[in-house]
């Protein structure tokens, strides 16, 4: 890595997502993860004064169609789920994750540290997800379930990127990559907890817009 400038007083590197020093990925997001880990262990070498901000999901990303493929809004009658369900994913608004990127940029407390930005209420299992969209359309889906050996041979059978995105996926919702360890204070902070004035878009009212 470049040598840096003495007047820079922080660097966040574009990263976001999941935490790439604790996940379970299968290739190739395996790989994809392991590139922006080495980014970050030269980050470190050279001193660099780094905050990195793992927000799990955008939630215009997946929400709007709570990750089913080809859908343009949430399903009214059926539902796929990948694994059981229960592993907890994150999802968070993008100018909420923007407003907490900002506060963090010269707080000392999150200096050299990840900064999660895992609201309580943003963190829900695909079943929790499902059960709270069924409780605001007033309609019960058909949920079917896909075991993990089946999602790992549709990764290994899809082409670039498809099988990029489902191992993505994979790592999310059946390995819970984004919610599945405690934050300890030698490593991060939580941004909730940090910034408790920060009045963040739940996950139930984000799908408000879509009854």
């Amino acid at each position: 890595m470049a040598s840096f400038s003495p007047s820079l007083q922080r660097f966040l590197p574009s990263e976001f997502g999941t935490d790439v020093d604790r996940q379970h990925a299968v290739e190739p997001a395996r790989s994809m993860f392991a590139l922006k880990a080495q980014i970050r262990r030269a980050i470190e070498a050279e001193g660099i004064p780094h905050t990195y901000v793992c927000c799990g999901f955008f939630a215009a990303y997946f929400l709007p169609n709570m990750a089913q493929p080809g859908l343009t809004s949430p399903p009214r009658d059926k539902i796929v789920i990948l694994g059981d369900g229960n592993p907890k994913a994150v999802f968070n608004k993008e100018d909420d994750i923007a407003t907490y990127t900002i506060k963090a940029i010269d707080d000392p407390r999150t200096l050299n540290k990840v900064l999660y930005v895992r609201p309580p209420a943003n963190a829900c299992s695909f079943n929790e997800l499902t059960s709270l969209w069924e409780k605001k359309t007033g309609k019960t889906l058909e949920r079917t379930y896909v075991p993990e050996d089946q999602i790992l041979k549709n990764i290994e059978e899809s082409p670039f990127p498809k099988n990029a995105m489902v191992a993505i996926a994979h790592s999310t919702f059946v390995k819970g990559d984004q919610a599945n360890f405690e934050i300890e204070e030698s490593f991060g902070v939580e941004a909730s907890e940090l910034y408790p004035d920060v009045k963040y878009t739940t996950v139930e009212q984000y799908l408000d817009q879509f009854v």
